[in-house]
């Protein structure tokens, strides 16, 4: 069975990793908090917890992966 062109799903990966705000905008975690945190200094691990946004270059196709959300 083939899917209809007009059916869009929700790429669930894409879905775990980013958050839509309310006013349209998409938050991401910070790369670089996994290992090697013994010589990172503890303010710069503290900033590295917080999410941020996602740059508007990539927000749209972001956004195209979570057609429910967006």
């Amino acid at each position: 069975m083939t899917r209809k062109g007009g059916i869009s799903k929700t790429r669930k990966a894409v879905a775990k990793r980013f958050k839509v705000t309310g006013s349209g905008r998409v938050l991401r975690r910070k790369q670089g908090k996994r290992h090697l945190l013994q010589n990172k200094n503890r303010k710069r691990k503290r900033n590295l917890g917080k999410p941020t946004l996602v740059s508007p270059a990539d927000e749209r196709n972001v956004k195209a992966n979570m057609p429910f959300t967006a």
